[in-house]
């Protein structure tokens, strides 16, 4: 869902009277430049120096917006600096140890020769590994790079800052380890035997930016054939947190989502996996709109209903969710009244909010908060407390039923950073995995 853009941090000098960083921050939003964070990096008797965050679309707008600010009376910028390149030298994410090793007992502790009873242990009761070794602490994030962010088939290599960013985002959030795995190939056969093979080293499988449609066939087999849980987070990730902000928007509408016909404008994997989520919850028709057959041949088998234009689908639908990253797809008059919008393709989406309001939205949201952090981690952390084989519909729904519960009001959903959002997440899904484990032990 989201589109290639650039980030970069200015450094810019400002007289230190009120209104002056106002005007900078109207030069930006004039030349098309998102804000992010501003630091104050000095505070002088005549003047202010401080780091501003901007993301633009390429070099050229960025260029525009350094030009506009600097023909600001007695404003420049000093400098334009990377922050993004900088934090990823050296990679994101380091192993290290949990035991410190200062003495010759130590060593024989963890190692030689005492680490033999442990290898016994296990040998003799294998599920014990899941104890005294990482292994069940411990996630593959796998891709093999045919649809990184935006950016589409550029290698497993090139996507490696996104796994490590998953890596960093699992560790602080979850507490768990992610450990990125590149594969150099996209045939499935070759990608489910090559995860089948190392799988017994891992607690948990994620698949990241893996494209369609062959990531549908290497998920279904990989879940037939494994017994730890496996997801697709471009797929199921992005569907819990979707669920989350259209029952949030539902709520704040008066609209009873179960009751609603939805629309999913774009199904892909991130477009099917909400259409079947939005069926499993309960909706009663989920219709959807697509260029390709085979994702309307998927969705028919899912239960939904096809739609052969746009136009059938904003006039049908009481709820709209798009996910094709075609920035403006939605025209204005093609919205209802009443209605409400998600254009959740980033950071341009198939309509503004602001547009989509005006043309008589009850509630519209594009997806700048529709994060899928707010969901994987939670999620495999309590599928991993529970020891479960796999990871369910109940299981993710109970992960979007407890974003929704943690949200703020007012809000779509709550803070991505909001440790208390993913403790939440795990443990509505460690319940329910916990739960179904029983049942299964009990037939």
């Amino acid at each position: 869902m989201s589109v290639q853009n650039i980030m970069r941090n200015l450094i810019v000098e400002t007289p230190s009277q009120p209104g002056n960083l106002a005007k900078v921050a109207k030069a930006i939003g004039d030349q098309g430049g998102n804000i992010g964070d501003i630091k104050t990096l000095k505070i002088g008797t005549l003047s202010t120096v401080r780091d501003i965050s901007c993301t633009c679309e390429d070099l050229a707008q960025l260029d525009e917006i350094v030009k506009a600010i600097n023909k600001l009376k007695y404003i420049s910028v000093r400098a334009v600096s990377d922050d993004v390149m900088k934090a990823h030298e050296g990679g994101k994410i380091h192993m290290t140890s949990k035991i410190d090793v200062r003495s010759v007992g130590d060593l024989r502790r963890i190692y030689t020769p005492g680490v033999a009873s442990v290898c016994q242990e296990i040998h003799r009761s294998p599920e014990k590994a899941h104890y005294f070794t990482s292994i069940g602490n411990t996630v593959a994030i796998v891709t093999d790079g045919t649809a990184i962010l935006g950016l589409g088939n550029i290698g497993s290599v090139a996507g490696m800052p996104v796994m490590e960013g998953k890596a960093v985002l699992f560790d602080q959030f979850a507490g768990i380890s992610g450990v990125p795995i590149l594969l150099n190939t996209s045939d499935p056969d070759e990608v489910v035997e090559t995860i089948g093979h190392i799988a017994q080293g891992f607690g948990g499988i994620l698949l990241e930016d893996i494209g369609s449609p062959h990531c549908f066939e290497i998920e279904e087999r990989l879940k037939k054939d494994l017994t730890i849980p496996v997801m697709h987070d471009d797929q199921h990730g992005t569907a819990v947190v979707t669920l989350a902000a259209a029952l949030s928007a539902c709520r704040y509408t008066g609209i009873n989502l179960k009751q609603a016909v939805v629309g999913q404008i774009g199904l892909g994997a991130a477009g099917l996996a909400i259409s079947r989520m939005l069926l499993e919850y309960g909706v009663k028709e989920v219709c959807g709109s697509d260029l390709q057959e085979s994702s309307l041949v998927r969705l028919r088998s899912f239960g939904g209903t096809v739609m052969n234009s746009i136009e059938e689908l904003m006039e049908h639908c009481d709820i709209i969710i798009a996910t094709t990253g075609v920035s403006g797809l939605i025209k204005p008059e093609l919205v209802r009244k009443g209605q409400i919008i998600l254009a959740l393709s980033n950071p341009f989406p198939e309509i503004t909010p602001e547009d989509a309001l005006e043309a008589g939205a009850a509630y519209a949201a594009d997806g700048r908060l529709v994060n899928n952090v707010l969901g994987f981690p939670g999620i495999f952390r309590g599928a991993l407390n529970a020891s479960a084989k796999s990871i369910t519909y109940p299981m993710l729904l109970a992960a979007a039923k407890a974003i929704v519960d943690a949200t703020h009001n007012g809000d779509l959903v709550p803070h991505p950073l909001d440790p208390n959002v993913h403790a939440a997440v795990a443990k509505a899904v460690e319940r329910v995995a916990l739960k179904e484990v029983n049942e299964k032990v009990t037939i």
